[in-house]
């Protein structure tokens, strides 16, 4: 049984799990918007909302550069983060992102969406 057994394997090991989050919200971050499977959509979701909350709170905070730093592994990522991203939500209590569901891939079916800023336009 998995009781209180939190978050998805996504069929990858814990280190290449921490590499993926990193790079897919540092994509959503540089882009403000991303195409993958919806589970991995829901995985990266609260990861992405938290960076959001530290980067709106004080842009020139040091250590929280450092703490986003230490997660996401790019210096520019960072940047954007701090400086684009995260001052266009400081009036919003929350809920930067969304999950728009596409429909099926064609090569295996696998249910896929986009993962955006609501504030993203296309």
């Amino acid at each position: 049984m998995r009781h209180r057994r939190k978050g998805r394997k996504l069929g990858r090991d814990p280190a290449h799990r921490k590499a993926l989050h990193s790079n897919m919200c540092g994509a959503l971050f540089a882009h403000g918007r991303i195409q993958t499977t919806e589970a991995k959509a829901k995985e990266l979701r609260p990861i992405a909302e938290k960076l959001i909350t530290l980067a709106r709170k004080d842009p020139t905070d040091v250590a929280a550069q450092r703490h986003a730093v230490a997660f996401l592994r790019s210096k520019d990522a960072v940047h954007d983060l701090f400086h684009q991203v995260g001052p266009r939500f400081t009036e919003r209590p929350g809920g930067y992102t969304r999950i728009v569901k596409l429909g099926p891939r064609p090569g295996d079916a696998a249910p896929m969406a986009y993962l955006e800023l609501v504030d993203h336009q296309p």
